[in-house]
Parts: structure tokens; C-alpha cells; sequence
């Protein structure tokens, strides 16, 4: 599926409810376009914790990809970014809501078949697919 991202939007809920409305459960997708501000994050993995930062200023996405699936029995966007400002500079991480859409266009392959659900994992304390 192809689509257009709505201007002044939250980029993660606007994919989470797409894939709500159209029941898709597990899918990859890809994002271009720019957003307004953005939250992105790096999981640190001695605290096993997000840390969190925003940029507010207009930014190119240079490269977007992520997955949907499950977690607790709902739709869950996992999407990581490279984003470029006006002087090419460049920052990237896991994007997190309150990342705001100016204009965007989304491809969103669905995957068929039983639906990958995220689990917490003890060892690193993230909710992850079940291992191959």
C-alpha cells in the first residue's frame, strides 16, 4: 500500500491507525518526506531505559524503515530514522510519538500469515519477537 502522511500529524499514531483501520497486524514500511520536530531515542542498554531527545526544526527523513506487529493483543509501530537539517547535518535514532509529520509518503507492506507478537525479554529488557 502507498499513502501520503497527513501535514501536523504525530508520525507513529498516524501508522498505528492505519494499520488498526485496514487490520494489519504484522507489515514493513518506509517513510520519505520531512517532519516539523521529531523525538527520537537510544536504548541504553546498562540502564536497559530509552533515553529520549526532541529536535524542533524542520528536518529532512534521509531514511525511515520500520515494522508493525503486536504487543499486548495491539498495533505497535517499531521505526528507526536518519533525519538531515538545512545543513546537512545529520541525526537519527528510534522515533517516538510527538514526532510531527510536514509532509510525507509511506509504502506499508503487509505480511501474511500468523501475526509476530513483542514479548518482554529479561536479558535486555525490551519487547522483542520470539527468536528465530
Amino acid at each position: 500500500m502507498l499513502g501520503r502522511l497527513p501535514y501536523g500529524k504525530d508520525f507513529v499514531k498516524i501508522i498505528e491507525d492505519f494499520c488498526v483501520q485496514n487490520s494489519i497486524q504484522t507489515g514493513v514500511f518506509s517513510v520519505i518526506g520531512s517532519v516539523m520536530s521529531v523525538t527520537l531515542g537510544f536504548y541504553d542498554q546498562n540502564q536497559q531505559v530509552y533515553v529520549t531527545f526532541k529536535k524542533e526544526e524542520p528536518l529532512e527523513i534521509v531514511l525511515c524503515t520500520g515494522n508493525v506487529s503486536l504487543k499486548d493483543g495491539r498495533v505497535a509501530v517499531h521505526a528507526h530514522g536518519v533525519f538531515a537539517d538545512m545543513n546537512g547535518q545529520t541525526t537519527g535514532g528510534h522515533i517516538f510519538s510527538e514526532t510531527v509529520v510536514y509532509a510525507g509518503e509511506i509504502y506499508i507492506q503487509e505480511l501474511l500469515g500468523t501475526p509476530l507478537e513483542r514479548e518482554y525479554d529479561d536479558r535486555t529488557g525490551l519487547s522483542l519477537w520470539k527468536e528465530c
